[in-house]
């Protein structure tokens, strides 16, 4: 009996040596660190999948002004609150919108529709500067004109219900506005970041993740914070299509905090992934 005993024990401990248990087990396969994106890529400007990533960002955003900005103006033309979906209602349409259009566009252009995104991944190296500033332009783009369609199908309403357009509600001061804007624009970006990670996914793979959802989600909890202080902007492209399709002063007074909030949202969000989060070790070295 002793002699099986020993032999059982001899036997887990070889299986141990050759099976490695928790980070130390995955090898170099598991997961490789890309290099980061160039700052500039003239190249790209050649390729056909460059401009198709552009135009699927000015798709995006375009349906996505449409969808949001048509919600919102619902919900100010209904007569009391129970006749209309309500903030959770417009909550819902934005998170819906981005949940579908990342869903779409992802494999082509990474479904950023939001320059804040762009530029929390320009920061951390994911994209070239010529992509970023591209891609920058193109939702903008997207953003006026799908703000330009809802006003082209109801002038009057649209300018009678605020267009969509982003202000800082009566009530909160412009600081109260622009933290709630870095705020809600960290929450989003550090959200794109942990369910786009490779890093993670390698590390964590019992952890399955649909990386539109979480995104999604994230864009409806921030709206159902934020509506009230500022209407939620958290993505300069849909704060200025509104504001140039709408054109009136007081949005254009507010328009700087719909900016300089997300891209300084986007920028702590980047740098505490990339310097707190992606610094944990991934293997252990015995």
């Amino acid at each position: 009996m002793e002699g099986k005993e020993e032999d059982v024990k001899l036997g887990a401990n070889k299986y141990s040596e050759r099976q490695p248990l928790g980070t130390s087990a995955q090898t170099d396969k598991d997961y490789k660190e890309p290099p980061p994106a160039p700052l500039f890529e003239p190249g790209e400007l050649q390729s056909w999948s460059f401009w198709r990533a552009g135009i699927a960002e000015f798709m995006a955003t375009f349906l996505f002004l449409y969808i949001t900005v048509l919600t919102v103006m619902g919900v100010s033309k209904a007569p009391n609150k129970c006749a209309s979906v309500g903030i959770q209602g417009i909550a819902w349409a934005f998170g819906g919108m981005i949940f579908a259009l990342v869903y779409c566009t992802a494999g082509i252009s990474g479904g950023h529709i939001n320059p804040a995104v762009t530029f929390g991944l320009f920061l951390a190296r994911k994209l070239s500067l010529t992509r970023a500033i591209f891609y920058i332009v193109m939702q903008c783009l997207g953003a006026i004109c799908g703000a330009g369609v809802v006003k082209g199908f109801q002038p009057s309403q649209y300018q009678l219900r605020g267009g969509g357009a982003n202000v800082v509600s009566p009530g909160y001061t412009k600081g109260d506005g622009l933290g709630a804007e870095i705020i809600g624009t960290f929450v989003l970006v550090y959200t794109v970041f942990s369910a786009t990670d490779a890093k993670r996914n390698a590390r964590d793979s019992h952890v399955p993740i649909l990386a539109p959802l979480p995104i999604g989600f994230a864009v409806f909890l921030v709206h159902l914070a934020t509506i009230p202080i500022t209407g939620t902007g958290i993505n300069p492209a849909r704060s200025l299509g509104a504001a140039i399709i709408y054109n009136k002063d007081h949005a254009w007074d507010d328009q700087w905090i719909f900016w300089v909030g997300p891209f300084i949202g986007a920028a702590l969000a980047a740098l505490y992934h990339q310097l707190i989060i992606r610094a944990i070790p991934f293997k252990g070295r015995g």
